[in-house]
């Protein structure tokens, strides 16, 4: 009889005795505490309003739902690029988000709501005066936050990362300056994120700040950002990454990822999400048990 018969006849003999030791009887089974009922969860509500800097793909707002909260807690990022204090409620997003704030079966809902970008802009639909309208606005969502049941928190706008001469221009300073009075006038909790951001864009400089991007700069960029000024943004279709390949039945969404001074990538987003939680955790006391570091 040669090697290969006789493992076959030892596979065999193994699949007729299977039926055997499926019949033994089970062990012992462990005592059960006798049943309960699971209590109830305390569950907090978390809802971010912004501009492309809060948004999912350009902002830090998804780090901050995935790696700042705990499970406790349902963390919503509506933030959406190009909007302004205008614009947002003018296209109807803010009516969503306080249909969110009012929801019922929340320990606490708090709305943080973080606007300048697009206000400071030239686009018809965006702009806002910097002086009367931007802080009405401001003022409106705290009001409307506070009438659905839900806690405001304001966050200044997060910097830019443009440089001259090693120095950060922070072109949002002013705009700043306007969150940071209506959160005194309205006893508003505040998260000074364009204070936090800055010292640390500062401190990275003009080159490694690039690495918060959300695409890689070109030579020309780096050789500028090395001589301690930063070049103008590139056009947004020039700086454009190419789309991520679909399939015919896949998802068909695309997230416009292009490097700029602007919008982070994963590594910006991990660094300034964790400003906020840090920032948050001071200016919420309330908050603080649910956020993670």
């Amino acid at each position: 009889m040669n090697n290969k018969t006789t493992a076959v006849l030892a596979t065999l003999a193994l699949l007729a005795a299977a039926p055997a030791a499926l019949a033994q009887p089970p062990g012992p089974v462990k005592e059960r505490e006798p049943r309960t009922d699971a209590p109830p969860i305390k569950p907090y509500k978390v809802i971010l309003v912004g501009d492309s800097t809060t948004a999912v793909g350009s902002g830090w707002g998804s780090a901050f739902c995935d790696y700042h909260v705990k499970s406790s807690v349902a963390c919503l990022n509506l933030g959406r690029g190009g909007r302004s204090t205008r614009s947002y409620r003018a296209e109807g997003s803010w009516d969503i988000a306080l249909g969110e704030a009012k929801a019922p079966g929340y320990a606490a809902t708090y709305v943080l709501i973080q606007f300048a970008h697009n206000d400071q802009s030239s686009k018809g639909e965006r702009w806002t005066d910097l002086a009367t309208e931007f802080p009405a606005n401001l003022k409106r969502f705290v009001e409307d936050v506070r009438a659905a049941g839900a806690q405001p928190v304001l966050l200044t706008p997060l910097t830019r990362r443009e440089f001259a001469k090693g120095q950060l221009k922070n072109t949002l300073d002013v705009w700043s300056d306007e969150v940071r009075k209506v959160a005194t006038e309205t006893k508003t909790p505040l998260v000074d994120l364009n204070k936090s951001s800055a010292r640390i864009v500062q401190k990275l400089g003009p080159v490694d700040s690039m690495k918060l991007a959300q695409a890689e700069p070109i030579e020309s960029e780096v050789e500028a950002a090395r001589a301690g000024t930063t070049l103008p943004p590139r056009a947004a279709e020039e700086a454009r990454q190419p789309d991520v390949p679909t399939t015919e039945t896949g998802p068909r969404g695309q997230q416009v990822r292009k490097f700029d001074y602007t919008h982070v990538g994963d590594t910006g987003a991990r660094v300034f999400s964790k400003l906020v939680a840090d920032d948050l955790a001071a200016a919420v006391p309330g908050l603080r048990s649910q956020l993670v570091p």
